[in-house]
């Protein structure tokens, strides 16, 4: 691969990083002030980040994977996302703090229950 054609595939993923981050807090309908008061990023570069002037430091993109409750690796075109994590993630937009803490803790209690139903029916 050329400079060239490695440097358009780097613009290519920035696009598409902006452009999937843009369109997850849209979906949710949230304002870029609601995620700049939640995650501590000034609302100007939310803006920045989501038109592709400004580069998301993997901190911040944490951060916001966190609060759409998306996984990293959508934002970065590693992973699909199924109807069912967007319904989810949609449900709990309305939710208090302490409400979408109890969902986090409630899917991590079904993941280990079916791990270990896993680990005994191969036993």
């Amino acid at each position: 691969m050329t400079e060239d054609e490695k440097g358009r595939s780097e613009e290519a993923e920035a696009r598409q990083l902006s452009s999937r981050l843009r369109e997850v807090r849209e979906y949710l309908s949230l304002s870029q002030q609601y995620v700049a008061d939640k995650t501590g990023i000034p609302r100007s570069a939310v803006s920045d980040i989501e038109r592709g002037v400004r580069k998301v430091d993997s901190l911040e993109l944490r951060k916001l994977a966190r609060l759409y409750m998306y996984p990293v690796g959508y934002f970065l075109g590693e992973e699909e996302v199924g109807d069912d994590v967007r319904a989810l993630a949609r449900a709990v937009t309305d939710l208090t703090e302490g409400d979408r803490a109890e969902v986090v803790r409630f899917a991590q209690f079904l993941r280990y229950s079916a791990e270990t139903d896993r680990r005994k029916q191969r036993r």
